[in-house]
């Protein structure tokens, strides 16, 4: 009796640690950095650029990266433009990475002995990386790189909502502290 308890609660234990892991996967990570003694206050206006041999999302995609982004640049002050004569440029990238995700499930009842198995599943994390250059200066000012924000699901609103979500975390402390 006392074996089939113990081995219910290990089972129920590892199946707990299992399920823990696998809820930290969806959590978005956000990193962000500056370059050093760079006056951000001098910049009004941006202009959106692309990176040279970069890959970019369907079109789609791109419109609701970009949207997101210049809602909280609107928020911080900057205004788009589309002239020369921009204060920053900004680009983004998009990289998919492959995780192993556990989803972890038992078998019988809670203290009757029952099993536990585990399966594992590849799931697609997006990452975004935001960079802003001084096109006068001719360099990267600003860097910011969100993971877990693009994962094209069945469901566009949901999407959206994970992408601002994740733009409002990476661009909360833009512009940097002097």
């Amino acid at each position: 009796m006392f074996q089939k308890t113990r081995k219910a609660v290990m089972a129920i234990g590892f199946g707990f640690m299992l399920t823990l892991a696998a809820s930290s996967v969806a959590a978005q990570d956000v990193t962000t950095n500056a370059m050093p003694g760079v006056d951000f206050s001098k910049f009004h206006t941006y202009k959106w650029v692309t990176v040279e041999g970069a890959k970019y999302p369907n079109q789609i995609v791109d419109q609701q990266i970009k949207n997101s982004i210049d809602a909280q640049l609107a928020a911080k002050g900057l205004t788009k433009t589309d002239g020369d004569n921009a204060d920053l440029h900004i680009a983004y990238q998009v990289g998919m990475q492959q995780q192993t995700q556990w989803n972890a499930y038992g078998m019988g009842g809670r203290w009757a002995g029952g099993m536990a198995s585990a399966e594992s599943s590849t799931i697609n994390i997006g990452t975004l990386v935001l960079d802003m250059y001084d096109p006068s200066a001719k360099q990267l000012v600003w860097t910011g790189r969100a993971t877990k924000t693009v994962n094209p699901s069945k469901d566009p609103e949901k999407n959206q909502k994970n992408l601002d979500k994740a733009m409002a975390k990476l661009l909360k402390n833009y512009p940097p502290k002097p």
